[in-house]
């Protein structure tokens, strides 16, 4: 066992000695193999929508238990569980109005998970609530992904003011985890649970962006033109992106930490 590891401690400890360019570098070139991968493998690609949903469940599982068993909401944002209700109850008014199918049943579950660790936290479990650490400013991404929907949305026949609803929620959940993340870096230490929870997020977002992406290369383009016209197709695809990235750090610095047998996460300054 020992041996196996081997080389795997000695590829973390060159990784760890590269500058942060090299770093990204190699995020990139193992997020692109990671895609080839996957688009040989997985032959109806909808799976990993399906999959993405699934490894998002078991997240909110571990989150549930947590709250549950160990009595306990410190190392969690509440200010993330407010952004993910937020756009969450955006995207199921959009579904009830513009496309209602099985996804609005999992985002009414989703939802209704939502609200009760929110509520655990605000009133059950308040005393072991971060309020200090938990200190991101959540207008400093409401205010802009409005903005956003205002200026690039859907251009479909549906009435306006759902087609702004469904941008936003759209750019909102791109960046609902980043008060989790801030949380995360005040602390410095991430207890076991909280860490397995984001790092599903992490999972679920990749596997969603590869989701698309590979819709996309199957496509050689046409699902753009299908999402609509004028610059909201790019945008859909960038905010799948830019989730995948806000979380790749964290998601790295987690398997080093498991890979070494911790079973509490240690984050450097600068990580988030």
């Amino acid at each position: 066992m020992r041996g196996g590891r081997r080389p795997i401690y000695a590829v973390a400890a060159w990784v760890r000695r590269q500058p942060s360019k090299v770093k990204a570098f190699l995020g990139v070139v193992a997020g692109m193999a990671a895609l080839v991968f996957l688009r040989f493998i997985v032959h109806d690609h909808d799976n990993l929508f399906v999959a993405a949903e699934a490894v998002h469940a078991i997240g909110i599982s571990v989150l549930i238990y947590k709250l549950t068993k160990e009595r306990t909401c410190a190392g969690l944002s509440l200010k993330s569980q407010d952004l993910t209700a937020l756009f969450l109850a955006v995207r199921m008014y959009c579904s009830f109005v513009m496309e209602y199918d099985i996804h609005t049943v999992l985002d009414t579950a989703t939802l209704a998970t939502t609200l009760w660790v929110i509520y655990m936290i605000r009133f059950k479990l308040k005393s072991s609530y971060m309020e200090d650490k938990d200190n991101f400013a959540i207008y400093y991404v409401v205010v802009p992904c409005a903005l956003l929907a205002l200026a690039v949305h859907p251009s479909t026949s549906h009435n306006i003011f759902n087609r702004i609803c469904w941008a936003f929620c759209v750019y909102l959940e791109a960046v609902s985890v980043l008060p989790q993340l801030r949380l995360m870096q005040n602390t410095k230490i991430v207890e076991p649970f909280t860490a397995h929870y984001v790092f599903a997020l992490g999972v679920a977002r990749f596997l969603s962006c590869a989701h698309w992406v590979l819709q996309v290369l199957d496509t050689q383009g046409r699902l753009l033109t299908a999402l609509g016209y004028g610059l909201w197709p790019s945008m859909v695809l960038l905010a799948e992106i830019v989730q995948t990235f806000i979380l790749a750090d964290f998601c790295y610095y987690y398997v080093k930490s498991l890979v070494g047998g911790q079973l509490v996460l240690r984050l450097p300054s600068g990580v988030v």
